[in-house]
């Protein structure tokens, strides 16, 4: 691309951005990715889960409380926040994100609270760290389970008194600010093992909203591909595209280990490559355009296979007792029976008296267990 299209291609980001806050405490040249950039509050999905979930942020979103996101790595918690965030009374205010893995503990505490000029070497001018960058909006602390114990602390202090204290500093600070943050980790075991403050556990633990994973979505995929195509068009001044059939069933055999991110990514891609109106599935990263790269699925994990590991599982806690069983599995003494014929499962010879199966002649039921 040549210089004259470099400048276009600049001014649009700037044109398509221009709406987003951006703390003045950021290092020159910082930005953030693609994706989050893109965001603008929306929160795209008409799945039954991403329905509800919408239901109750936009209710959680008209009160102050500290709101806990939960999900894996690229689900789109920060998505959520935004939309939170734009729900709120506070829209018009800033919303500050935090990506708590960023930096080291030394550095953070700088960038979180903000410091004074002299407080350390290089400190050369006062800063209003994230805390205050975020005052009358949103804070939105990405990875919460990734602050140490030191930092989780003056954390807990700042949202018991709403006031920080900057480094190199003696006079605590008042802010207004609305917490919202996220995690993969699962920080009630971090708490059983003293690696995350269980009293801020409990002071972050007000609203928790878990967000699904994307493959568990499948009736948001297309959706949110055909939403990303839109705004790539908006940002590149052309008109939209679609997806192609064989495109679009690709993406819907697809796994998505990386949630909504890796789904952009695959949407960006091909965005670039596509010549025409339509993306073809050509035009995806190759494994998705070659059906590789797909989730393995263990041969064992067929519905037969589960359903006779479940009744010897469920034989065995009820020493091998078909009525207890039965109780467990929720199913009829007879069905059982049947089942156990069906799938030719061996009891022990000193199993139970009541243990012993009663004969069966041609099974018939080879239904799963429900």
């Amino acid at each position: 691309m040549n210089a004259n299209g470099l400048a276009i291609v600049a001014n649009g980001w700037r044109r398509f951005f221009s709406g987003i806050q951006v703390a003045d405490h950021l290092a020159d040249g910082e930005e953030a990715d693609a994706i989050t950039q893109m965001n603008d509050g929306t929160f795209i999905g008409r799945s039954l889960a991403i329905q509800r979930l919408k239901t109750i942020a936009a209710k959680v979103a008209m009160r102050s409380s500290t709101i806990m996101i939960l999900g894996e790595t690229g689900t789109g918690k920060e998505m959520l926040a935004r939309f939170i965030h734009a729900q709120s009374a506070r829209a018009a205010q800033p919303f500050i994100p935090v990506d708590c893995t960023a930096f080291s503990e030394t550095l953070f505490e700088s960038q979180l609270f903000g410091h004074v000029k002299g407080a350390f070497t290089g400190a050369h001018r006062d800063t209003l760290g994230f805390v205050r960058s975020a005052n009358g909006g949103t804070l939105f602390l990405d990875e919460i389970g990734e602050l140490g114990l030191s930092l989780q602390a003056k954390l807990l202090r700042v949202l018991q008194e709403r006031r920080v204290v900057p480094v190199g500093d003696a006079l605590p600070k008042p802010v207004d600010i609305r917490v919202i943050c996220a995690t993969h980790r699962d920080l009630s075991a971090m708490v059983s093992a003293g690696a995350f403050r269980q009293d801020l556990y409990f002071r972050l633990q007000v609203f928790s909203l878990n967000l699904p994973p994307l493959r568990s979505r499948s009736d948001d995929l297309i959706l949110l591909a055909e939403h990303y195509l839109d705004r790539l068009a908006q940002l590149y001044g052309s008109e939209p595209k679609r997806m192609a059939l064989p495109a679009a069933e690709a993406l819907l055999r697809h796994a998505w280990p990386g949630n909504v991110r890796e789904l952009f990514n695959v949407i960006e891609h091909a965005h670039v490559l596509s010549d025409g109106p339509l993306i073809q599935l050509s035009d995806l990263p190759v494994p998705l355009s070659t059906g590789g790269f797909r989730e393995h699925v263990s041969s064992d994990l067929n519905l037969e296979g589960v359903e006779r590991r479940t009744i010897i599982e469920a034989l065995k806690r009820c020493n091998y007792n078909r009525t207890a069983a039965c109780n467990l599995l929720g199913l009829e003494l007879r069905r059982l029976n049947r089942r156990i014929a069906s799938l030719k499962i061996e009891l022990p010879s000193k199993a139970p008296a009541s243990a012993q199966v009663e004969s069966v002649t041609k099974p018939q039921d080879s239904t799963v267990i429900s």
